[in-house]
């Protein structure tokens, strides 16, 4: 069973449909019920009201998955980003605020599910990332940094829990097709022009490949990959 955050639209439906396909029984969540429940339907999925920033509501959500669908065999944290700008101009309430979503949130949900996936000696837990992480991207230096912290805090549990069966891993992605990316560049054609220019694939990627590489993270042949961060990005990374 598996539990999916910001999955209504975009990467996160993409990795909640790719699980939904595998067999899987998913849960997915959102803050705006509308569009969770309209993203449920589409795939077979239950839908949960959770806004990653509200520590306190994550052990309700995954007492309240548990009770609808079972335990959970696998965690995808998947967040939105916070706003791009200047790197001297962001405030303290918007590092806090990225702080909590990015880091605190994905947290709450991770120790609310650990000590059942110890106990049963099982489990996935997967982190949806940006390559911002890795190689920062100046206009997003907020992504950048809570991203990076983020990785090093997966390097570190998996270690912790790799001998319980359970695995810790990351995501990368680069430039995909969603919402998003057409918000920091304006439109998805100025996105998708400007892909073809800069990534060496030539194009942008899509939350279907995203989701691809999710859903062997989180798959039972996957047991002996953990602690690692998978670029998937058209090659628009230089850093390793």
């Amino acid at each position: 069973m598996a539990l999916v955050t910001g999955a209504s639209r975009g990467i996160g439906f993409g990795i909640a449909s790719a699980l939904a396909d595998e067999g899987a029984r998913v849960a997915i969540s959102s803050p705006t019920r509308e569009r969770i429940e309209a993203a449920a339907g589409k795939i077979g999925a239950r839908a949960y009201i959770h806004d990653i920033k509200d520590l306190d509501a994550a052990p309700h959500l995954v007492e309240e998955v548990v009770r609808d669908l079972g335990v959970i065999d696998v965690l995808v944290t998947n967040t939105g980003g916070p706003p791009g700008g200047d790197p001297l101009e962001f405030t303290r309430e918007q590092w806090q605020t990225a702080h909590r979503e990015l880091m605190l949130g994905p947290m709450a949900l991770i120790e609310a599910v650990l000590p059942g996936m110890r106990k049963r000696r099982y489990g996935r837990i997967l982190n949806i990332s940006s390559s911002a992480a890795c190689e920062p991207i100046p206009n997003l230096m907020m992504s950048s940094a809570h991203r990076s912290g983020m990785l090093a805090t997966f390097k570190t549990l998996a270690s912790r829990v790799a001998s319980d069966g359970i695995t810790f891993n990351t995501i990368l992605p680069g430039r995909v097709a969603t919402e998003r990316i057409a918000h920091l560049y304006g439109s998805i054609e100025e996105a998708e022009k400007v892909a073809r220019e800069e990534v060496p694939a030539g194009r942008l990627g899509t939350a279907e490949e995203i989701a691809a590489a999710a859903a062997f993270l989180c798959s039972e042949p996957a047991s002996y990959v953990t602690g690692q961060a998978v670029l998937v990005d058209g090659g628009l990374t230089r850093a390793y």
